[in-house]
Formats: structure tokens, C-alpha cells, sequence
């Protein structure tokens, strides 16, 4: 069982700032802002968590409360709470089996509730060296290198999402698409289904995102990767957040949708490359 796990979860956030945080393997910088337009007694709905288990593991999540739905907010909570005690229990020394508990632990937490919250879910997983991508809905995960190249970027589970990984819609009308809002996979149903992306060796100048579709419904993915690959990481995560908190206002011709947003950002601080063999004699 896994004694040392430190927690942090962050829950009804309304705060502005950027926090950066550093582990013993990474360093990374967490905000979460209430949608521009709320009401001063709305809740933001969406959750951050940062799990660190030991010192070369840990794990990272976003809920994101679906709007217009009751609890949201409760459900985004439930969800964060739901993983930390299921890595706490953790009796093996592999962490995609409490996460995935801790996933399915969650739907029935919300679900028991009875009140019609669900909310949307992305965890990356971080062990030996390796990342590893865990979403419900359309929450969403990029991997990006130095240079810009995407990695990996995790498929929203949505009629729009789907339609975009199809190539039936670009990208860039998708943030314009009036049902891109709908979402066809959430924690809190019967059933929801979890999609597991790839194990991920990152380089040390690759960045890790996990953010809620506020940011992507105002940020292509193309904008959010220049600014945020390079620099410092919390300057970086600010100019990305100040962009996005302008959209949502109205500013200029780009796509605008107000919401609640949260992400996490992840920069690898020690080499996780694998060490070349040594050279055997002939």
C-alpha cells in the first residue's frame, strides 16, 4: 500500500494567479479561472488535483462540472476525491489500476447522488519515466515537444470532437460549431467509458497540458502549443490564460465561448530518456 501519497486538490477556485509547483522529477504550474460572465454566487465548477506518490511518481487531473446540469461542482469534487482515495489504498505498485478504480469509483459516487451532475475527466499518470493519458468526456490532453510537435492530443468524446478525428470538420470550424457543447461521455453515467492513450517517454523539452475545454473552445490547439512551449513555464501558462480570458469577452473576430477554466502544465525537469547500452567489445 502506498503510505506517503501527498494531495493537493483545488475546488471552486476563483483566483487569477498562476501557482508553479515542483517535483522531484518535473515542474509545473496550475490555475483555474471562473467563467467572465458568472454571477459573483456561481460556483466555478470545474477542479485541479496534483497526486505525488513517490519520487519518481505521481499524478495530475482536471474535472470539469458539466454546465447546466445540477452539482456540477459536486461532481468535479466527487471526482478528484474519488481517484485520491483509490491511489491511496493502492496496494500494487502500478498506478493505472487505482486510477482506473478510482475513475469507475467516482461515476458511482456522483451517480449515488441522484441529483443529475456529472463532469468531465483527464488524468495523466507519471511512473518510471513514462506518462500515460486517462480521459471521460472532453476534458482534454496534449503532449507537446520543444519544437511544437504534438505528441499526443486526446480525442474529446463529443459529436464535434469526433467529427474533427474523422476529418468530416477542421479543427478551427469546430470552434465555431454551435453543438460544441454537447459532450456524449461523462462521469456520473451508466454508461461511461474510459479511454486509455499510449505510455509517453518524454524528452526535457517536451510540455504536458491537461485542461478543460475552456480553454480550447477559445484556444486552437495550435495557438495554445506557441504559447506555451516556450520560456518559462509560469509566464508561458499566464500569456495562454490572458489570451483565452479575452475570447471569452469578445475580443476580436476569434471564436468565443465563456466558461470556467483549469489546466495543468508539466515540464519534465531530469531526463527520462533511457541511457544508451554500453558498447561491448568485440
Amino acid at each position: 500500500m502506498i503510505t506517503g501519497i501527498h494531495s493537493q486538490i483545488w475546488t471552486e477556485q476563483i483566483g487569477e494567479a498562476v501557482s508553479i509547483w515542483d517535483g522531484p522529477m518535473w515542474s509545473g504550474a496550475h490555475a483555474s479561472r471562473r467563467n467572465p460572465l458568472k454571477a459573483r454566487q456561481e460556483p466555478n465548477e470545474d477542479a485541479l488535483a496534483i497526486f505525488q506518490v513517490d519520487e519518481s511518481s505521481g499524478v495530475f487531473a482536471v474535472a470539469d462540472g458539466c454546465g447546466g446540469m445540477r452539482g456540477g461542482e459536486i461532481a468535479a469534487r466527487l471526482a478528484l476525491q474519488a481517484l485520491e482515495q483509490s491511489i491511496a489504498n493502492n496496494t500494487s505498485s502500478r498506478l493505472r489500476p487505482a486510477i482506473l478504480d478510482g475513475i469507475e469509483q467516482a461515476n458511482e459516487a456522483i451517480r449515488q447522488r441522484r441529483i443529475g451532475a456529472a463532469c468531465t475527466l483527464a488524468i495523466v499518470e507519471w511512473q518510471d519515466g513514462m506518462i500515460r493519458p486517462y480521459h471521460v468526456g472532453d476534458a482534454k490532453i496534449v503532449v507537446m515537444g520543444g519544437m511544437g510537435r504534438v505528441r499526443y492530443q486526446s480525442i474529446c468524446h463529443s459529436p464535434v470532437g469526433f467529427a474533427v478525428e474523422s476529418g468530416w470538420l477542421h479543427a478551427d470550424d469546430a470552434m465555431h460549431h454551435k453543438d460544441r457543447h454537447l459532450v456524449s461521455n461523462v462521469v456520473g453515467c451508466e454508461r461511461m467509458r474510459i479511454e486509455i492513450g499510449p505510455a509517453i517517454r518524454l524528452g526535457l523539452r517536451d510540455t504536458v497540458l491537461i485542461a478543460s475545454d475552456g480553454l480550447f473552445d477559445n484556444v486552437s490547439i495550435d495557438e495554445s502549443i506557441e504559447l506555451l512551449r516556450k520560456g518559462a513555464l509560469d509566464r508561458a501558462t499566464s500569456r495562454l490564460l490572458d489570451v483565452a480570458s479575452k475570447r471569452m469577452l469578445g475580443e476580436g473576430d476569434a471564436p468565443c465561448k465563456p466558461d470556467d477554466l483549469s489546466l495543468i502544465a508539466i515540464r519534465p525537469t531530469r531526463s527520462t530518456q533511457l541511457p544508451l547500452a554500453p558498447m561491448r567489445p568485440r
